[in-house]
């Protein structure tokens, strides 16, 4: 069975892709599907909030699903929790640690 991942953004159609394809975008496709203006996923790039991959396939910023997935907890917190830029990598960083945790804690479990 084959897990698919939706990406979608209100002035765009739906686009269905398998979990198991590395999808890579590019900075303009990565504003397009979240709603993020360039600039600003270029300054979370620069304060190591999302993780862009530079040098790739090209000059320019790539995301993965990842870095989707992150910018959207970013906006979430600033739009819906009224988190300022100062206590972003705060909050990034503690969510980072907790799914880290979450990996290894059944690992730990292990007899």
């Amino acid at each position: 069975m084959t897990n698919f991942t939706f990406y979608s953004n209100p002035t765009l159609t739906l686009v269905c892709v398998s979990n198991d394809a590395t999808m890579l975008f590019t900075l303009d496709e990565a504003a397009s599907l979240t709603g993020v203006h360039k600039e600003m996923l270029r300054y979370y790039c620069g304060m190591g909030l999302i993780d862009g991959l530079s040098g790739i396939m090209g000059p320019g910023l790539l995301f993965d699903a990842n870095a989707l997935r992150n910018i959207r907890h970013i906006q979430h917190y600033r739009r819906h929790l009224g988190v300022g830029r100062r206590a972003l990598p705060l909050i990034c960083n503690l969510r980072r640690q907790g799914e880290r945790l979450e990996i290894e804690l059944p690992f730990l479990r292990c007899p």
